[in-house]
């Protein structure tokens, strides 16, 4: 048993070559419009203002602070067993 777009396959295949042209034009146009959009992906400032302040009780500079702090003393330490 034949498949719909098998038996619209062969239809075509009895156009002419103008014919085919137009319907293959059409073809594309429809496609084109039901075509999903897609959306760019968000910006960095789209998310401006999404999390509460201060995220995770600390505040940004001094969560850098401290991290950094820590990286420095651990470093001084590892040295100083050499």
């Amino acid at each position: 048993m034949a498949t719909p777009l098998t038996e619209i396959m062969r239809e075509m295949e009895k156009l002419t070559s103008d014919e085919q042209l137009k319907l293959a034009a059409k073809l594309i146009e429809w496609a084109r419009r039901g075509a999903t959009v897609i959306r760019p992906s968000c910006r960095w400032l789209d998310l401006m203002g999404a999390a509460p302040y201060p995220m995770m009780g600390e505040d940004a500079q001094a969560w850098v602070s401290r991290t950094r702090q820590e990286g420095n003393d651990e470093r001084e330490k590892q040295w100083s067993q050499k």
